[in-house]
C-alpha cells in the first residue's frame, strides 16, 4: 500500500512539473502581439473569423515608396502592394476600403507576420526558402524583380564591376544586404557598407553623397530615382544580381486563410488574362465565356464556399481594384500615378512574361 502511495505521489509530482514547464515555455515563446488580431498557429479558419468579426483587414505595408506603397496627395495609402491588400478586403467585405494599413520597416517584416500581429504582409517581400520556413506562407508571386545598383552619373561607372572599393548604402534586414555581400565576395571586390534600418534614410544618405552607390530591387531604384531633385544625375547599372520574387505573406497555421489570399491573387491575374476589368465586370457577368461566368460566380463554382467567401466575391474584387494590369498601370504604367516602369517579366505569360496563375475551376 505504501509503495502504491509513493508511486502515485511521484507520478503526480512529475505531471505537475511537466505542466509547469509547458506553461513556462508558452509564456516565453508567445510573440508580443495584439490579442485582438493574433491567432494561434494551426487554428484552421480562425483568421477569417477574426477579420470578419473586426470588420476590416489589417495589412502590414509601407508609405514611403512610390509605385508600391505611399501616401497620395489626399493622404490616402495607395500603391501596387496596397491594392493587393485592398483586393483581399474587397473579397471579404465587398469594400476595398475596409482596410487598416500598418507601416513597418524592412527589418520588422518577419517578426510582424510571425507574431500574427497582422492579417497580411504586402511590403516588397522577397520569397526565399528560409523565409518560407520561418516567416510564414507565401502566396502567389505578384511582382518579379531583381537587385541592381544605382550610382551618380558623374562617377562614370558603367558596370557593377566598377564598384570595387566602393561605399554602398543599403537597408538592413533585407535580402538586398545579403546579396550585396555575396556579389562583392564572389567577384573578389572590396566593399564598405553603410547600413540603415529604414529605406528613406538609405536614399537620403545616397543622394547627399554619403555613398558611392546604393542597391536594391531595380523597381525600387527606379521609383526612388523618380523622386530625386535631379533624376537624370543618377543611373541604374545594367547588371541584375539576384532573383527577387515579391509576394504577399500570411502567418503559418491557417490553410483556409492562406488559400483565400492565394485565390484572390489568382482572380486579379485571371481577370486580366480574360479581359475582365473594373469598367466591364458587371456586363461580363452574362458573358458567353463559361470561364468568365464561373470566375464571376454566375455559373458553377471554384471553391468560394470553402474559402468562406460569397459566390460573387470576384466581382467585388475587380470592381474595387481592377485586374492585375489595371493595378500595375495605375502606379507604374505609361500614365501611372507614380512613375513609369515597363512591365517586362511582369507581363502575362500569354505576352511573354512570368505572370501566371492557376485556373479558377
Amino acid at each position: 500500500m505504501k509503495r502504491t502511495y509513493w508511486f502515485l505521489l511521484a507520478a503526480l509530482i512529475g505531471l505537475l512539473a511537466l505542466a509547469s514547464v509547458a506553461c513556462g515555455n508558452e509564456a516565453t515563446s508567445t510573440p508580443k502581439a495584439d490579442v485582438a488580431t493574433a491567432v494561434p498557429a494551426a487554428q484552421e479558419g480562425a483568421r477569417l473569423d477574426i477579420v470578419k468579426g473586426r470588420g476590416n483587414l489589417i495589412c502590414a505595408g509601407r508609405t514611403d515608396l512610390a509605385g508600391f506603397g505611399y501616401l497620395s496627395s489626399a493622404g490616402k495609402n495607395v500603391g501596387f502592394d496596397v491594392d493587393l491588400c485592398r483586393a483581399v478586403a474587397a473579397a471579404i467585405f465587398g469594400d476595398s476600403d475596409a482596410l487598416e494599413l500598418i507601416p513597418i520597416t524592412a527589418s520588422e517584416r518577419g517578426p510582424t507576420i510571425q507574431a500574427g500581429e497582422v492579417d497580411l504582409l504586402s511590403r516588397n517581400v522577397t520569397w526565399t526558402s528560409t523565409r518560407d520556413a520561418q516567416w510564414g506562407n507565401y502566396a502567389t508571386t505578384m511582382f518579379y524583380d531583381g537587385q541592381g545598383f544605382m550610382v551618380p552619373t558623374s562617377t562614370g561607372f558603367t558596370s557593377a564591376l566598377d564598384l570595387d572599393g566602393a561605399t554602398v548604402c543599403v537597408t538592413s534586414g533585407t535580402t538586398t544586404e545579403l546579396n550585396l555581400a555575396d556579389y562583392f565576395r564572389q567577384h573578389g571586390m572590396s566593399l564598405e557598407t553603410v547600413v540603415f534600418e529604414d529605406t528613406a534614410s538609405v536614399y537620403s544618405a545616397y543622394e547627399g553623397g554619403r555613398c558611392d552607390a546604393t542597391t536594391s530591387d531595380k523597381s525600387q531604384l527606379a521609383a526612388v530615382r523618380s523622386g530625386f531633385a535631379d533624376s537624370g544625375a543618377h543611373v541604374i547599372l545594367p547588371e541584375t544580381i539576384s532573383k527577387e520574387p515579391l509576394t504577399p505573406v500570411v502567418a503559418h497555421g491557417d490553410d483556409q486563410w492562406f488559400d483565400l489570399v492565394k485565390t484572390v491573387m489568382s482572380v486579379l491575374i485571371n481577370a486580366e488574362e480574360l479581359g475582365v476589368t473594373s469598367a466591364n465586370v458587371e456586363a461580363q457577368k452574362s458573358s458567353d465565356n463559361i470561364v468568365i461566368r464561373r470566375m464571376l460566380g454566375t455559373e458553377g463554382e471554384f471553391g468560394q464556399a470553402d474559402l468562406g467567401l460569397s459566390a460573387t466575391f470576384a466581382v467585388d474584387v475587380i470592381k474595387g481594384v481592377g485586374n492585375y494590369g489595371e493595378i500595375y498601370n495605375r502606379y507604374m504604367g505609361p500614365n501611372g500615378d507614380a512613375f513609369t516602369l515597363p512591365r517586362g517579366q511582369n507581363e502575362l505569360w500569354t505576352n511573354g512574361g512570368l505572370i501566371y496563375s492557376p485556373p479558377l475551376r
